[in-house]
């Protein structure tokens, strides 16, 4: 899960939907991808990164539970 990412969402009222038409996927694409089901190609991430969440780092955004704990 992708717990920093979806927080940054959250705080910014961006909604899973506008997350999908950025990435033109479907919204239940982008909550598997936000909850680790699958994963975010490294397209989308950049994507997401430049279009969305520019102010934060992709290291930050895109820590797992598991990095995120060690």
């Amino acid at each position: 899960m992708y717990k920093n990412l979806s927080l940054e969402l959250r705080r910014k009222n961006i909604t899973q939907s506008a997350v999908a038409s950025v990435l033109n996927c479907t919204e239940r694409t982008v909550t598997n991808k936000l909850n680790g089901t699958t994963s975010f190609s490294i397209d989308e991430a950049f994507t997401i990164h430049k279009n969305i969440l520019p102010e934060f780092t992709m290291e930050y955004l895109f820590a797992t539970d598991a990095e995120q704990s060690a």
